[in-house]
């Protein structure tokens, strides 16, 4: 696979700071029952690499003592991590929020057919990976039988309400673009998505997430095989919204990976990128337990501009409608 930071590094990228700490975003591991050609975290069936209990105990005392409202789990697939449950029980015992960034097909899989049962139980709001509402483009990104298992999940969350008016369980789907190129708008693509799942398959979800790929990992050393990296970089840096430097995630989230060191956003993870507010290259979690946040730097390299090339993106979708 090819390296991406090297054609990152020169950047005119604009320097932005934090504002106040609401949301620690935590990566469980590179586990993974999938391997998603999308996928900027390289995880797949055969990643060892797992968050142990020393760490999740880290993030809780860390999120109570921050007094932070969300905890939002990413992985690979966060429920294969064997303290998954534990984590968001201890959360939600806290009256934190809780996020689960759900494969779909993780609900389906032998030893997890009662994950959505416990998800619902503890009112987890799920944020679910669905690239498409056609079955040809969703396993070409994804993988063979990779739709008829996530209808199979999304049905099984419906029954148990999430999706559905009034019942307080929120079920989220993702989009993102198979190749080089911007995301279409988001509220358009969601009236499509709704149509077109409730009429085939009477399936209901509360809102859809449009994320545009970010020229790192598997997709950048995709764009880089195919001699499309740096049209690509054009075209996010073509694009660039200044306003919707206000809005971007990592000003009120931070991100830290399976051994508890921490980044600046889940991308600048995969890329190893120093936390802006120290010079040093690792930073852990234990390190900032009593450090004040705002007004910190933020790394920033050239792959940035596809958080604010046109609507925006970001893990809650689109920055600006």
């Amino acid at each position: 696979m090819h390296e991406t930071l090297p054609h990152l590094e020169s950047t005119d990228f604009p320097a932005i700071t934090r504002h106040a700490l609401t949301t620690l975003q935590v990566n469980l591991g590179y586990l993974c029952n999938l391997s998603c050609t999308h996928c900027h975290v390289n995880a797949g069936p055969k990643r060892t690499e797992l968050m142990d209990k020393l760490t999740i105990d880290l993030v809780l005392d860390f999120i109570d003592r921050h007094k932070l409202k969300t905890l939002d789990m990413t992985g690979g697939a966060p429920e294969m991590n064997p303290h998954f449950k534990t984590l968001v029980s201890l959360a939600r015992e806290m009256g934190v929020s809780v996020i689960d960034r759900c494969n779909l097909v993780i609900l389906e899989q032998p030893d997890y057919e009662d994950m959505a049962g416990f998800l619902a139980e503890n009112g987890v709001e799920i944020v679910a990976s669905l690239p498409c509402y056609l079955e040809d483009n969703v396993d070409k990104q994804r993988g063979k039988g990779t739709f008829t298992s996530s209808l199979a999940a999304l049905k099984k969350l419906n029954q148990l309400g999430f999706g559905q008016p009034d019942s307080g369980l929120i079920l989220n789907l993702v989009f993102n673009p198979q190749g080089a190129q911007l995301p279409p708008e988001q509220h358009t693509l969601e009236h499509v998505y709704k149509q077109y799942l409730q009429f085939h398959y009477g399936i209901v979800f509360n809102n859809l997430f449009v994320l545009a790929n970010l020229p790192i990992q598997r997709f950048g050393s995709m764009l880089l095989s195919k001699g499309l990296f740096e049209d690509y970089l054009q075209l996010l840096k073509d694009n660039h919204q200044q306003e919707n430097l206000a809005k971007v995630m990592c000003r009120n989230t931070l991100s830290v990976d399976w051994q508890g060191f921490v980044y600046d956003c889940d991308f600048n993870q995969m890329l190893g990128l120093p936390l802006g507010i120290y010079s040093r290259d690792k930073v852990h979690l234990s390190d900032l337990v009593n450090q004040a946040m705002i007004g910190s730097p933020i790394t920033v390299r050239q792959h940035c501009y596809g958080c604010t090339a046109g609507q925006g993106s970001s893990c809650g979708g689109a920055l600006t409608q």
